[in-house]
């Protein structure tokens, strides 16, 4: 190949097409399974996103009996880490991306296409493209234990749910949200509260 951009461009495509398409490799796919497997917990595929790499380095923290169905793209960069909790259970097409930190606890439930960050993309240079401005991290994005997430539901960086919580679909959450709370909108607001003594009860039963 004699033309250096000709070259670029290739290497380019490479590397993309590698990190795009990484998980469609029958062993890259087997490995992955592996370690969930090795965690009492169950993945299915197609998934996206460097899944292995961060479950080897420790970067993604996952308990037993946790389930993603697919379609999920999960992203935990160097420098990132995200912890989900046992029994939590993500439904097709749940992304999460952890830039710094991001922490779902036990026995949480995602409704298909539900979106969890801690980090928007920049946007204050209108001189430079959105893309090439990096990431701004607002903050650890932490979810409670026994929350269920309706579908397409957003949640924005630096935001804490409590546990026991209830997120009405296509929600977006830009705030705190208090325990044993339901809320919805955009931005979510709380609707209502649940009785603590009777989401103890139920959160006991699991």
């Amino acid at each position: 190949m004699d033309d250096p951009s000709l070259f670029r461009t290739a290497s380019r495509y490479v590397r993309r097409s590698r990190y795009l398409n990484e998980n469609a490799w029958p062993g890259t796919r087997l490995r992955v399974k592996w370690e969930f497997l090795r965690r009492d917990s169950y993945i299915t595929a197609p998934f996206y996103g460097p899944i292995l790499a961060a479950l080897r380095e420790g970067r993604l923290e996952v308990g037993r009996n946790v389930m993603l169905l697919g379609g999920c793209w999960i992203t935990v960069p160097e420098g990132g880490r995200a912890r989900i909790g046992a029994g939590t259970h993500l439904n097709l097409g749940v992304f999460l991306a952890a830039y710094q930190h991001v922490e779902i606890g036990a026995h949480c439930m995602f409704a298909n296409g539900c979106f969890i960050t801690d980090a928007d993309h920049r946007f204050d240079d209108p001189h430079r493209p959105i893309g090439a401005q990096g990431y701004e991290v607002k903050g650890p994005t932490v979810i409670g234990d026994n929350s269920w997430l309706g579908v397409n539901v957003a949640v924005l960086g630096g935001v804490t749910i409590g546990r026991n919580c209830v997120i009405g679909a296509n929600s977006v959450v830009n705030r705190d949200i208090e325990p044993f709370c339901v809320a919805g909108g955009v931005p979510a607001r709380v609707i209502k509260r649940i009785d603590p003594d009777g989401a103890q009860q139920m959160g006991q039963a699991l």
